[in-house]
């Protein structure tokens, strides 16, 4: 198996962890984005903890302002933060 083959692994397996712990199996809620967040994402993103952080990435994720966030939104948010990452190493070369 290919690193991206892991990688997209390891990202529907850590969804799947979280999402369906308050009902829905395909979506998270905000509790649940919350618990993702802070325990596969919390060094990268520091502010895990903090509630209105967390609700201002829910609100932003929640493009369909159904109060969930699903794969395709939650994918929005892996996109964007790797592309930040990896912005900031090509800046730092």
């Amino acid at each position: 198996m290919s690193d991206i083959q892991k990688a997209m692994e390891l990202l529907i397996k850590s969804f799947s962890k979280y999402a369906g712990k308050e009902g829905d199996k395909h979506t998270l809620s905000k509790a649940e984005l919350r618990e993702l967040l802070q325990n596969e994402l919390g060094d990268l993103l520091g502010k895990a903890n903090d509630k209105a952080a967390v609700d201002r990435i829910f609100k932003d994720l929640d493009t369909n302002k159904d109060n969930s966030v699903d794969f395709n939104e939650f994918g929005n948010m892996v996109f964007c933060l790797t592309r930040m990452c990896h912005e900031y190493f090509i800046c730092k070369k």
